[in-house]
């Protein structure tokens, strides 16, 4: 399920950084909780919602997606 893949590279993500849910909810503009529904697979992100997390965790948003995408495949 995509949307599990998504949520658990979003984590190791934020992670990898070193960033609290509530650090990239405020690097980004969007709400703590939001974070945390993403992360648990609870909520989809827009294509928005992707650019904004892709530029305050400093990837590119196609990087984001392709590291979904091996997740997916794998």
């Amino acid at each position: 399920m995509v949307v599990k893949q998504f949520a658990e590279v979003l984590k190791e993500l934020r992670h990898k950084q070193g960033l609290s849910q509530e650090e990239l909810a405020e690097r980004c503009g969007l709400h703590d909780r939001y974070i945390s529904f993403m992360e648990r697979g609870l909520r989809q992100p827009t294509i928005t919602t992707i650019f904004k997390l892709s530029k305050a965790l400093n990837i590119l948003p196609s990087d984001l997606i392709k590291q979904v995408e091996k997740k997916v495949i794998e």
